[in-house]
């Protein structure tokens, strides 16, 4: 039976982010999804690799990084797509929502990001020690998280279009400053948003098989 997106809303200081959490029968793990650049939760991509996950029995949450009247700001100036403190703190925020709500709490925990977004993830994971059990970046610019790279904990999957090539030497850089399990994967014949045939779905289930092998199939206690 498929899972149902329930709609929801996340409380950020005096603000609330919009999201859609899902969460098959027996999901033992979710995965909090960081959009990039002028990107949102209702990004194809990110929805097509998030029902992938779901299929696989994980839990997600796409959610929006900025409320609708800052996207309207950065439409103009796109000075927040790239403010990654900002985005990276509410991913945190997200991340507590996630371990203190009753259905969810209980729930192996992962980011998934793309773009700016996974900059986001890789400093968010920094802050919640022992919390995050896998992060996987798609197209990312892993290289933005600077001088957090080493701190990061979570097994790190990077994937990367062939054809992508500025940001595949970004992420060889940004991948020779993690110290934590890491991977690099480049997807042959794909560009930065994995539009040609195939590519997209390479990337939905190498990240499905990257949280699976970090996930542990029982529950914090």
């Amino acid at each position: 039976m498929k899972a149902t997106e329930i709609l929801v809303q996340i409380p950020v200081g005096k603000l609330k982010l919009e999201g859609g959490l899902t969460i098959p029968q027996d999901a033992y793990g979710l995965v909090l999804f960081a959009h990039g650049s002028g990107s949102s939760r209702k990004s194809p991509r990110n929805r097509y690799v998030a029902q992938v996950l779901n299929e696989a029995g994980i839990a997600t949450l796409l959610f929006d990084l900025l409320t609708a009247e800052e996207e309207v700001i950065d439409e103009r100036t796109r000075e927040l797509r790239f403010n990654i403190e900002l985005l990276s703190e509410r991913l945190e925020k997200a991340t507590d929502w996630v371990i203190k709500n009753s259905t969810t709490k209980n729930l192996n925990l992962g980011y998934f990001g793309a773009s700016t977004g996974a900059a986001a993830a890789l400093i968010a994971e920094t802050r919640t020690p022992h919390l995050i059990r896998a992060i996987v970046s798609r197209g990312g610019r892993p290289d933005l998280a600077h001088s957090h790279l080493p701190k990061v904990k979570a097994p790190t999957l990077l994937l990367v279009g062939g054809l992508d090539e500025i940001v595949i030497e970004l992420n060889e850089r940004a991948l020779s400053h993690l110290t934590c399990p890491k991977k690099l994967v480049i997807i042959k014949d794909a560009t930065h948003l994995f539009e040609e045939s195939g590519t997209l779905e390479e990337v939905a289930e190498t990240a499905r098989d990257w949280f699976l092998k970090y996930f542990s199939k029982s529950r914090f206690l």
